[in-house]
């Protein structure tokens, strides 16, 4: 059985396999440039699960998420993503739930994000659609 472990360490962060993932296989960041992809994990909260070695480090990633956060009253969860190989096993609901473990210090009035097609696991955390969608604007691409 495989033993996973999480971490909020920037220092873990497989960097090129968090690009590779994104770029290549997420359907939101398709495309994005490794500078843009550097820049987002140098500017925000960065947390992974990882595959622990024999005495509980982590050793290779399998999934990553970012949050973009005042650290205060706001928090965006993005980038979620949990390598192919090693989904079905919870490690996404492992992921989210440490995720918000961490940001709950902060004590944040709210935290978003945007799904197309996870809005069933997000439901299971709290997450509901926003009550005043005509309230929300949103200036670039969408």
């Amino acid at each position: 059985m495989t033993s996973y472990v999480f971490s909020a360490d920037q220092d873990h962060l497989d960097r090129a396999r968090v690009h590779a993932w994104l770029a290549e296989e997420s359907y939101w960041a398709k495309g994005r440039p490794r500078d843009k992809q550097e820049s987002a994990i140098d500017h925000s909260l960065n947390f992974g699960m990882y595959v622990a070695d024999e005495s509980g480090v982590p050793a290779a990633q399998v999934a990553y998420a970012r949050v973009v956060t005042d650290h205060t009253t706001f928090a965006w969860l993005a980038d979620v993503f949990v390598d192919t190989s090693h989904r079905g096993t919870g490690l996404g609901k492992e992921l989210i739930t440490n995720v918000l473990a961490a940001l709950e210090p902060m004590e944040l009035r709210r935290v978003l994000l945007k799904t197309n097609d996870a809005h069933g696991l997000y439901e299971q955390y709290g997450f509901a659609p926003v009550k005043a969608p005509g309230d929300w604007m949103v200036h670039g691409t969408q």
